[in-house]
């Protein structure tokens, strides 16, 4: 009866010019994996090359690998890899730290170029780490937090308004923000405006200098498959580099941190944003899985991710399986993810899981699937809408098992 579906499935992934890149990841036998917007699969490079730091360059080089395999400069380049990625310029972006000590530091240095201002704007039910971090600020006496639901986000924007702090693709819903229209009402309010990409980067077309964004963060570990825990990476726009003074001011930010002067003096540029030494395994692995997404590229990957996501609601329709989508039914106005709501969405998505088809579950009530397409196929749209559909019509997911709560969700 539902034939036809894989049968399209199998003819488009026959036309699709990004399916030979499969084959430079580790996919597992038997699973769909849904989950890229969390955990990005690995590069089949990645292991060969931090086989290679680790015996050659720690393990014979040691200490001169600073040096001689250009460990110092590794945050540096890596960021310029990043930075066509993001629509920045290779001299904005740095790769360092996580999303979250990357946040801290570029609020606190907003809140400091707007001298008389102290509040920070965002709107309820952003990504959690992105809140925590400005009531860490608010906790210290530096900045006010206000949020506002993102239809009033414009009207909230008055001359206490330091920093809009915003994710531009929802984590749940995966809903996207104009990037341009949110940060110029920013600027027009004489506030500065601080982008998380960490469901964006590498997966949407993000053009950070032709929004004249301030400043933005994002995670290695997602899109761009860094491995867990990967370094984040900064922006600061480059009209901002010397004015921007972040808070940890750690011996790598400083302008010449082997001088080992008693007093810290920021470095000239985007290194300014360093603070402790360089994770040097954690870039290693980043910087194979951003030499990937930039060989592969953007532009096509955010075409294919539509498409598969199109496909998907396709062949759930198709089934009869008629979830809630909470994701904006406009492919162009979501980021690369499909989120649904059911009040059994957890025990669904173990149910899914015990199967092979890997997505995830966000509190209360998300089922979310996320679109990593360079190692998805059209057919594994078609057999995840399979698997979804006889979970529900079974009943499966009441099964025990699928009812009790991990740690991580």
């Amino acid at each position: 009866m539902h034939e036809p579906m894989n049968s399209r499935a199998r003819i488009l992934d026959a036309g699709d010019p990004l399916a030979g890149f499969r084959d430079r990841f580790i996919v597992p036998e038997g699973v769909i994996y849904l989950d890229g917007n969390s955990l990005g699969c690995l590069p089949k490079a990645t292991p060969a090359r931090m086989e290679q730091v680790v015996r050659e360059e720690w393990g014979e080089g040691l200490i001169r690998s600073w040096n001689t395999a250009d460990w110092i400069d590794w945050p540096l380049r890596i960021g310029g890899k990043i930075a066509p990625l993001i629509g920045a310029s290779p001299h904005e972006v740095i790769a360092c730290d996580s999303t979250s000590v990357n946040l801290f530091k570029l609020i606190a240095a907003a809140l400091e170029m707007r001298p008389g201002r102290k509040t920070v704007l965002s709107e309820p039910g952003n990504f959690p780490t992105d809140l925590y971090m400005i009531e860490g600020l608010e906790k210290q006496g530096l900045a006010k937090r206000r949020l506002a639901p993102r239809e009033q986000l414009a009207c909230a924007l008055d001359e206490d308004v330091a920093l809009l702090l915003l994710t531009h693709a929802h984590y749940k819903t995966g809903e996207v923000f104009d990037m341009a229209a949110m940060t110029r009402a920013a600027h027009e309010a004489g506030a500065l405006v601080l982008w998380d990409l960490s469901h964006s980067g590498g997966a949407l077309p993000v053009d950070l200098g032709g929004c004249g964004a301030d400043f933005a963060v994002g995670c290695g570990y997602k899109y761009f498959n860094g491995g867990p825990g990967a370094p984040a990476y900064a922006f600061v726009a480059e009209r901002h580099l010397q004015s921007a003074r972040q808070p940890l001011t750690g011996w790598f930010g400083h302008a010449a941190p082997f001088a080992f002067s008693d007093d810290y003096e920021p470095a000239p540029g985007i290194d300014r944003l360093q603070c402790g030494t360089p994770p040097i395994l954690g870039l290693a692995a980043l910087e194979v899985g951003v030499d990937l997404i930039g060989e592969i590229g953007v532009e096509r990957l955010h075409a294919k991710s539509q498409a598969l996501s199109e496909f998907l609601r396709q062949c759930l329709a198709e089934r009869g399986v008629t979830l809630d989508l909470v994701s904006p039914a406009d492919p162009a106005q979501r980021g690369s993810q499909l989120s649904f709501r059911h009040a059994e969405a957890y025990a669904i998505c173990q149910a899914l899981i015990a199967r092979g088809v890997i997505g995830d579950f966000r509190d209360p009530d998300i089922l979310r699937f996320g679109f990593a397409p360079a190692y998805l196929r059209f057919e594994d749209m078609a057999e995840a809408a399979r698997h979804l559909a006889e979970v529900l019509e079974s009943g499966e997911w009441q099964r025990d098992e699928f009812r009790e709560r991990a740690a991580v969700t």
